[in-house]
């Protein structure tokens, strides 16, 4: 069953159980126990087998522990204690005061959000977990529902991240085009000088970012997102109340009366520029070759680089709780319990996490992105049309995998080869639809990590996330679907590109402002 039509039953069908019964562990779950079925050929014995390796794979490969899922997992923990003690210091309450005098609107802290997801663009696993977490204070102020601010970050966090050159993406995606150029003999450009020219190219994320500034400043809500922002706007209530409990933990913490808003903003620049300068050393004493920032970043664990920066944001954490000890504000009941919770928190995020590795494991397995991938490079369609296919199945292989960057690896050396036999005028254009596709599907996808670590940093339900952002990026996608059939009949991509910018200049100008109650 591997690389055939069965490998797209297994998460097709978790993904609908997961839309469906809004289940995500039961829905998972039933997604591996298919996929072990399907690769042990039914057979119990190896079923039990595949599974289990799947899952243990999380952990150990090769014998040795694998680093980079178990660092992300540290990760999430200590952010999710970090936040808590934060809350309990009243950091939280304090920087919320002092930047809801700054921000006076809810334009003005959506507009807040994306720009702090512009900023933090080195990685997107860090984006999507601090981001949020930074911005959550100002949003619950504002009245802005959770699932409002997980679509904020998520759609400043990939779409920024796989155009930046300087991000863990860029340095992955630019080291796939020089093998690509080298297998195919393309020397017009090298592959940093083709990333660059394939930024305008990529119209999804052109596309994604106008939807969110436009979402953002004219208050448009349309989908299962409208019932969240109406529920925030008239009740407050920021967090569907049957998922309160589960997600808002903190909420019931005991809170300092000796709040500053410095203890919120020192542990989260500490968080930051460790991680920053951590990613620095860590590539620097990796690399290879000539010692230039690419290669660095490229040669960087970033996941290494998240734990550093984690455990040393804890470090000044308990420094700045120690204070609140030694005044008698708080005590080390206190921080036990706020750890405690905080770690609690991230649970949810932690246990989904670990069941999409396995799931994903058992879906590479399969070939279920190889056999997807065979039917974009078997389909005889129009030249014209290429760019604009390969855009929908590099978004439906992103859906189905939960995984941008198995996408581009599969994906982008078929999309090359399609180009290089067809015409070479394409070669960038069909790279770049296939970003732009991946990022898509990624959006979309309930299996996706950055999709459930963005409604980890951002304290939403992984449902309520998913629901509420599919519609947003549909839209975002068909206007970058108009954009690619464009540069495929016109051969100008500027064409395509400008017309991804006026459609969305026609939203600003003809959807009405919303008026907020």
């Amino acid at each position: 069953m591997e690389e055939t039509i069965w490998a797209l039953i297994p998460p097709v069908m978790a993904i609908i159980m997961v839309l469906l019964t809004k289940r995500v562990l039961l829905s998972l779950g039933m997604g591996i126990i298919t996929a072990g079925l399907f690769l042990a050929e039914f057979r119990l014995g190896s079923t039990l087998q595949f599974i289990w390796e799947a899952f243990k794979g999380v952990f150990i490969v090769d014998g040795a522990l694998n680093t980079w899922n178990i660092f992300i997992l540290l990760f999430v923990l200590m952010l999710g204690m970090l936040t808590a003690l934060v809350t309990m210091m009243g950091g939280t309450r304090s920087f919320a005061t002092w930047m809801i005098r700054k921000v006076k609107t809810r334009a003005g802290a959506k507009l807040m959000t994306v720009l702090f997801g512009v900023i933090i663009f080195v990685d997107d696993y860090f984006n999507s977990l601090t981001v949020g977490q930074i911005a959550k204070p100002v949003t619950d102020k504002q009245r802005i529902s959770r699932a409002k601010l997980a679509y904020l970050v998520d759609s400043t966090s990939a779409p920024i991240s796989v155009v930046a050159p300087i991000s863990s993406w860029g340095a992955y995606i630019i080291g796939i085009i020089g093998t690509l150029l080298a297998t195919h003999h393309i020397t017009e450009y090298g592959a940093f000088q083709a990333f660059l020219q394939m930024i305008p190219m990529n119209y999804y994320v052109w596309a994604a970012l106008g939807v969110v500034i436009w979402i953002a400043t004219k208050q448009v809500d349309f989908g299962p997102m409208k019932v969240h922002e109406q529920r925030a706007i008239k009740t407050g209530e920021v967090l569907s109340p049957e998922r309160k409990e589960q997600i808002d933990v903190d909420a019931k913490l005991f809170v300092s009366e000796l709040s500053q808003k410095r203890d919120l903003v020192l542990p989260m620049i500490t968080l930051f520029l460790a991680t920053l300068i951590a990613i620095y050393v860590n590539g620097l004493r990796n690399v290879e070759g000539e010692k230039t920032w690419m290669n660095i970043l490229g040669s960087a664990d970033v996941s290494f680089a998240l734990f550093v920066g984690g455990v040393i944001g804890m470090g000044m954490t308990m420094i700045l709780f120690y204070h609140h000890i030694r005044t008698g504000k708080l005590s080390l009941k206190n921080f036990i319990i706020g750890a405690a919770t905080g770690g609690k928190s991230m649970m949810p995020g932690f246990s989904i996490l670990i069941f999409a590795w396995a799931i994903a494991t058992l879906i590479d397995q399969l070939g279920t992105g190889v056999y997807l991938a065979s039917v974009v490079e078997a389909t005889h369609v129009s030249f014209d049309l290429l760019p604009f296919v390969v855009f929908l199945m590099a978004g439906f292989i992103a859906f189905s995998t939960g995984t941008s960057w198995g996408s581009f690896g599969i994906l982008l050396p078929i999309a090359a080869e399609i180009a290089v036999a067809t015409d070479v005028t394409l070669f960038l254009p069909m790279l770049a639809a296939v970003l732009a596709g991946a990022v898509f599907g990624d959006h979309c996808s309930p299996i996706s990590d950055t999709t459930i670590l963005s409604a980890t940093g951002s304290s939403c339900h992984h449902i309520d996330h998913v629901t509420t952002q599919i519609p947003y990026a549909l839209v975002a996608a068909g206007i970058a679907g108009i954009g690619y059939i464009t540069f495929g009949f016109t051969g100008n991509v500027w064409l395509g590109l400008g017309l991804v910018i006026l459609i969305i200049l026609s939203l600003f100008i003809t959807v009405r402002r919303n008026k907020v109650i």
